[in-house]
């Protein structure tokens, strides 16, 4: 990895945490911690707003950005996959706005690596086939984002019905199918609904303020503890 693509690196992975350390940081970007305590001075020397020091952790400020140029070859083509699967299998709404990313990044692209992304060869076909569910996603994507509940009508494996309203959490997309994580006020519990088994789904009106053991961060201990024989 060249050097200038090593600092840029260093930078989005400080700008994703909160704060991480120097061993952290040199496993991810596979150098000694000797080179990463050079990058962080090098990188602070240039007026990068990087707080902390040497067997403490590092941080950056919120505030501080970069310029979107800087896309490696690697960051383009998956901003180019990515942005075509979501167009070719999530439904309307969510393909309009991957097609206007791409026209966006394009546009401030340098030319050479604007025509890089116009020319990635990672394709998604239509073969008219679109993701079961996907016309939940909006409402979905609504609902979690607001933090309001949703009641929805279920069959479940067995064929049983029933009605359920959840605090929705997350959309997981599983391939094939996808899934709505959320807590489930009747079990009391995490649930996990299938978007190609709900038969309807309703926005209540009703808002919810995330409680210790039912939130997101929550739901992922309760998975990885659930799973971690599987590891």
């Amino acid at each position: 990895m060249r050097r200038a693509d090593r600092l840029f690196r260093l930078v989005q992975i400080l700008r994703r945490r909160d704060i991480t350390t120097a061993r952290r940081l040199a496993g991810e970007l596979e150098v000694s911690e000797r080179t990463v305590y050079r990058d962080i001075v090098d990188l602070t020397a240039s007026g990068v707003p990087i707080r902390g020091e040497a067997g403490v952790g590092y941080a950056i400020d919120h505030g501080f950005d970069m310029p979107p140029l800087m896309f490696t070859i690697e960051e383009i083509e998956a901003l180019a996959l990515g942005a075509r699967m979501v167009e070719g299998w999530c439904g309307r709404e969510l393909a309009t706005a991957a097609r206007d990313v791409l026209a966006k990044v394009e546009q401030v692209l340098p030319r050479h690596l604007g025509d890089r992304l116009a020319r990635t060869a990672l394709f998604v076909p239509d073969l008219g086939w679109t993701l079961p569910g996907s016309e939940l996603l909006a409402d979905l994507r609504t609902a979690i984002r607001d933090q309001h509940k949703v009641r929805i009508a279920y069959t479940d494996a067995a064929g049983e019905h029933t009605t359920r309203q959840v605090r929705p959490l997350g959309v997981f997309f599983w391939g094939a199918i996808a899934t709505v994580a959320g807590w489930c006020e009747l079990r009391a519990a995490f649930r996990n609904f299938r978007l190609d088994r709900i038969e309807s789904l309703e926005v209540l009106g009703t808002s919810f303020v995330p409680e210790p053991g039912t939130t997101l961060q929550d739901y992922y201990r309760r998975m990885a503890e659930e799973h971690s024989d599987l590891r």
